[in-house]
């Protein structure tokens, strides 16, 4: 398995970047929070899933339910999908990601060169 990178200073701009990339119509997308990053593992290669792409930037936030309004770059937790010119995000908090795990080593492998 390969891992493409990209990494955003904040989490707006995570935010940002993921609605920006989401398929046409869907509101409710899936984001991680691990080891003192959140982020999002893409397949790169849909078909053999050889290439992921890792979009992440630094933080930890808490799981749950997360409104996030483009224009003005912020966002809050809330209890329900509310509105439709909101996109969400479903903060999970994993207690073991192999995957993830594989992206952080080399990411800070990187960082150390």
């Amino acid at each position: 398995m390969k891992f493409e990178y990209e990494e955003f200073s904040t989490i707006e701009e995570l935010f940002l970047y993921l609605a920006s990339v989401a398929p046409y119509m869907k509101q409710v997308l899936p984001a991680s929070s691990y080891k003192g990053y959140v982020f999002s593992i893409l397949p790169l290669t849909p078909v053999s899933g050889d290439i992921l792409m890792m979009v992440y930037a630094k933080g930890n936030m808490d799981p749950g339910l997360v409104e996030f309004d483009i224009s003005t770059r912020k966002y809050k937790t809330v209890s329900s999908v509310e509105r439709a010119d909101k996109n969400y995000f479903i903060i999970l908090k994993p207690k073991i990601a192999t995957i993830a795990d594989s992206a952080i080593k080399e990411i800070e492998t990187l960082g150390k060169k």
